[in-house]
């Protein structure tokens, strides 16, 4: 994963690391809030052993530092701990005393650093004069000689006791800093993590690898459509999801030159990708470019598409199949040059009428009467009733959800058409969302400013013949029923 990579999913995942901030800086504060502050008491010694010639300096300064190596264990020794606590009238017992004690030599020189903490500052500077106390007795007796007066070690308190007001725990400034580093460094492993473990397809790259199959459009998640999901993009002409979907449109005239595509079945991998409204958006577009177009709805178990249009859906392709109609007696008009075919009854053989002679001479008889055939089938994976119908078909289109589907499911779902030697036209990619970046996002696609006539990026239509057709199907009604009858 590049830097660019990295970027781009902590950008989208902003809320996670800002979550595992604040959490890391509430867990810090509740920290300093529950602490009780110690303050730290620190003396110096400075080790020394008699000496009269040049010669004897420089051995006694050898030994000196050689013996401050020994002292610092000789501070927090029992003996030692145990004297502090007789002479002090601290209620803490040797062991207590000795965890107070923290001895450092510094390096190459006789110098001996002791600090003494404590949650009272009283207590903390008592134990510190005691130990300067107790452990210059202690060395004197024990580095002097039992046939000497003198002690072979002198030992003076060169600094301190001196004790820091600040508290020395907790620190919340640094207990802050450090927390919320924490939390910004495990907030962005977090994210990465998931997204690598995330294997939903989340670009063209990746979904093209799984179909094995080019992309013909992007189309983008249109936030306006949360009330109205299943609203025609014909209704709002020059937004990025119609312009995605024009784009879908143009390419399928040129996925095949020599042989143009009449009949096309639009479906999934699974439930939810918006198979059927992509159906339905490119029955309308194809209509608006003055195609003869009928959109059949052959999801025979869950059908969508007379729901979507408003228009009535008891009677249509299993009223034909089953004998008891004809195509004109059904097919209802939407607009200028589409009809609707809707599913009709919910039969209990779906697999078998789709399977039959009779919807394939059915199709064959769309594509002598119409200039393009879309036929809006069920998921792949769940049923095969789309793998059927798009065996039959001129190709397949494969709608995929971003951030939805699986790779795997993918990839199953072009195995299940090519099991049936069913042509893949395309994928198209649905629901992209900003944050994944897209080829709308970056021409900076708009709306319309009604009082002006330009897309929100300042571009203008220059061409009014086609302004006037995109307005006048801006102006279409939701339900069009009574416009298409």
């Amino acid at each position: 994963m590049g830097v660019r990579e990295v970027l781009r999913v902590l950008r989208k995942r902003w809320w996670l690391v800002l979550g595992m901030v604040a959490i890391g800086l509430g867990a810090a504060a509740a920290v300093n809030a529950r602490t009780t502050p110690t303050y730290a008491t620190s003396v110096t010694f400075f080790i020394t052993t008699p000496n009269s010639g040049i010669n004897e300096v420089y051995q006694g300064g050898l030994f000196s530092q050689q013996r401050v190596k020994s002292y610092t264990s000789l501070l927090t020794s029992d003996r030692l701990t145990a004297a502090m606590a007789r002479r002090a009238d601290t209620g803490l017992t040797p062991d207590q005393i000795r965890v107070r004690i923290d001895a450092s030599p510094t390096p190459e020189t006789v110098l001996l650093n002791a600090t003494v903490t404590d949650e009272s500052v009283d207590r903390s500077r008592q134990l510190a004069g005691l130990l300067a106390t107790e452990f210059k007795a202690l060395v004197e007796t024990l580095e002097t000689p039992p046939d000497q007066k003198l002690s072979s070690v002198k030992v003076e308190v060169v600094a301190g006791p001196t004790t820091d007001p600040t508290p020395v725990s907790p620190r919340p400034v640094r207990n802050l800093l450090l927390a919320g580093l924490f939390g910004l460094l495990a907030g962005a492993g977090l994210s990465i993590l998931r997204e690598v473990l995330d294997t939903t397809v989340k670009t063209t790259e990746s979904l093209t690898a799984s179909a094995g199959a080019p992309v013909l459009a992007v189309v983008p998640v249109d936030s306006g459509l949360k009330d109205a999901p299943h609203r025609l993009v014909t209704t709002m002409a020059h937004s990025p999801r119609a312009e995605a979907l024009r784009q879908l449109r143009t390419n399928l005239q040129f996925v095949d030159v020599d042989h143009p595509i009449r009949t096309v079945v639009v479906t999934s991998a699974v439930a939810g990708e918006g198979k059927s409204s992509t159906a339905c958006n490119l029955a309308t577009l194809f209509a608006e470019a003055g195609r003869r177009v009928l959109l059949v709805d052959a999801d025979l178990r869950r059908p969508k598409v007379a729901e979507y249009l408003g228009i009535e859906g008891a009677v249509g392709l299993t009223t034909i199949l089953a004998g008891q109609a004809a195509i004109e007696d059904v097919a209802q008009p939407w607009g200028s040059g589409m009809w609707v075919l809707p599913s009709g009854f919910q039969p209990p053989n779906p697999s078998e009428l789709l399977g039959s002679e009779h919807m394939a001479d059915l199709l064959e008889h769309f594509r002598s009467q119409y200039d393009i055939v879309i036929v809006d089938c069920p998921p792949l994976l769940p049923v095969t009733d789309g793998a059927i119908v798009a065996a039959r078909a001129d190709g397949a289109l494969l709608v995929t959800r971003a951030r939805k589907t699986t790779q795997a499911e993918v990839a199953a779902a072009a195995a299940a058409l090519g099991s049936v030697d069913a042509r893949l036209l395309g994928c198209v990619f649905n629901m992209v969302k900003p944050a994944d970046g897209g080829p709308y996002s970056y021409y900076g696609y708009g709306s319309v400013s009604p009082s002006s006539g330009r897309h929100a990026s300042g571009r203008a239509d220059t061409d009014a013949s086609v302004r006037e057709l995109l307005d006048a199907a801006a102006d279409r009604p939701e339900a069009p029923v009574s416009a298409g009858r």
